[in-house]
Order: C-alpha cells, then sequence, then structure tokens
C-alpha cells in the first residue's frame, strides 16, 4: 500500500473513534456529574527522502488519535429533596470514594445508606471524610444535614465533614466507567476549603442531546466519506497492478 492509502486510513480509524466518543456522550446524557469526552487528533507530517516536493506539492499528514479530554463546562443541578443527594457548586471539585481499587473521585453526588450505615454511591462504594474514612450515619438517625462546607450534621451532632478535592490538572484523570476518576501516582489531590456542597441536589451530565445527535450524524458522514474513499483507493492500485502485468505480457 503506498502513502495514500495509508493516509486514508488514518483518516478513517480517527472518524471511527470519533464516532464512539459522541455514543458514548450521548448514552451518558442522564449520568450524574458526567462531563462530555472529546477525542483530541493530531497530524504526523512525513518529508520524502532523497525527493524533491513537486510543483504544488504539499507535505503527507496521517491522522493520529493523540488523547480524549473532558469538557470542564458546568452541568445544571436537579433539585431531588434526597437528603443524601448532594452536588459542589465549585467546578473543579471531587467527592472522594473508598473502592477496592484504592481512593476514586467523582462529582456524582447520589449517595445512600448501606446496611452499615455507611453513606455510599450506586456501586457500593463509601463516600469519605477529610480523614479518609467512610462517614456513617447512627441507625435511628431521623434528620441529616450536610451543609456548604461539606460538614455532615445529624441530632446528634456532628459526623464529620465529606472530602472534596481538586487537582492541577484535571485533563490527566483517568476514567473508570462513566462516573469515577483514577489520579496519577505524581498528581495528588488538594482539599478544597469551601466546596459549596448543596443538600437535596444532583450535578446532572454537561451533554446537550441535540448537539451530541447533530455531532454523530457528522461523525458517521464522515466515517462514510471516508470509507468511500479507501474503497476507490483499492480499486485504483488494483487497476495499476492490472496494468503493470498486461504490459508485462
Amino acid at each position: 500500500m503506498d502513502s495514500p492509502g495509508y493516509i486514508v486510513l488514518s483518516r478513517l480509524v480517527a472518524a471511527q473513534r470519533a464516532t464512539a466518543v459522541t455514543a458514548n456522550n450521548i448514552a451518558n446524557a442522564e449520568t450524574p456529574g458526567f462531563r462530555a469526552n472529546r477525542p483530541l487528533f493530531g497530524t504526523v507530517l512525513e518529508r520524502q527522502i532523497g525527493a524533491a516536493a513537486p510543483r504544488g506539492g504539499e507535505r503527507i499528514a496521517y491522522a493520529q488519535d493523540r488523547a480524549t479530554w473532558r469538557e470542564a463546562s458546568p452541568a445544571p443541578l436537579q433539585r431531588t429533596g434526597n437528603p443524601l443527594d448532594i452536588a459542589i457548586s465549585d467546578p473543579d471539585g471531587y467527592f472522594a470514594v473508598e473502592t477496592p481499587r484504592g481512593e476514586r473521585f467523582t462529582r456524582a453526588g447520589r449517595f445512600t445508606l448501606d446496611a452499615e450505615g455507611r453513606i455510599t454511591d450506586p456501586s457500593g462504594h463509601a463516600l469519605l471524610d477529610t480523614n479518609g474514612l467512610p462517614l456513617r450515619i447512627a441507625p435511628g438517625t431521623a434528620n441529616i444535614e450536610i451543609r456548604g462546607d461539606g460538614s455532615v450534621m445529624t441530632e446528634n451532632g456532628l459526623v464529620g465533614r465529606i472530602r472534596v478535592v481538586r487537582f492541577e490538572d484535571p485533563q490527566r484523570l483517568q476514567a473508570e466507567g462513566d462516573r469515577e476518576l483514577a489520579t496519577p501516582a505524581d498528581m495528588p489531590a488538594i482539599p478544597v476549603d469551601r466546596p459549596g456542597v448543596v443538600q437535596g441536589a444532583v450535578e446532572g451530565s454537561n451533554v446537550r442531546p441535540v448537539l451530541e445527535l447533530t455531532r454523530l450524524t457528522e461523525d458517521m458522514r464522515q466515517f462514510q466519506f471516508v470509507s468511500q474513499m479507501a474503497e476507490r483507493e483499492g480499486e485504483r492500485l488494483s487497476t495499476a497492478v492490472e496494468r503493470i502485468l498486461r504490459r508485462r505480457q
């Protein structure tokens, strides 16, 4: 395969990747705390060795899948009235939860109480306090109040304070599923003193379905267009080989 074929194939892989990312955004349009992902593509330039570029020619550029980044635009808060539904008004803050893989971070604030009285997310991961310990509510507790600084209060007094952190470079956080994020070993979590915790509300997804559907339609058109180019390039090569063989005969 010559250079045009490789260029077309690199663009085909990029179009497929863009379609998959957009489809995942649409699937998570109703996921609490989800932030839309965007693929980041670059170009790899290749210069011919020992040959001058033809008049009017350009350098050969291949599409390269560089990374995926998350949109940081705020999502709307959905009022639920559930005392264990909480949101963070600070756009850079994250809750800390305990998982079998270690501490993970999320903006999805839909929590419940488990059989042991721990405040947990839908996956059963415990919400952590500022000491890195699971927050527990005593049996029979009637009133739960969560204040703006993350303090959890009941009729029996202070239970603890929710651990809310931020990061210098949140784009380096590694997604694990649709809600949780892991940190690289060299990026510490920075405590947030005034997170602006909101009780009785959940942060929605910042995905805008209509725009995502429009983007998906365009991505699919690009994929189909590049697929047709790949087919035509294959036909061109087959025709060229046949002509060469005929001349040799």
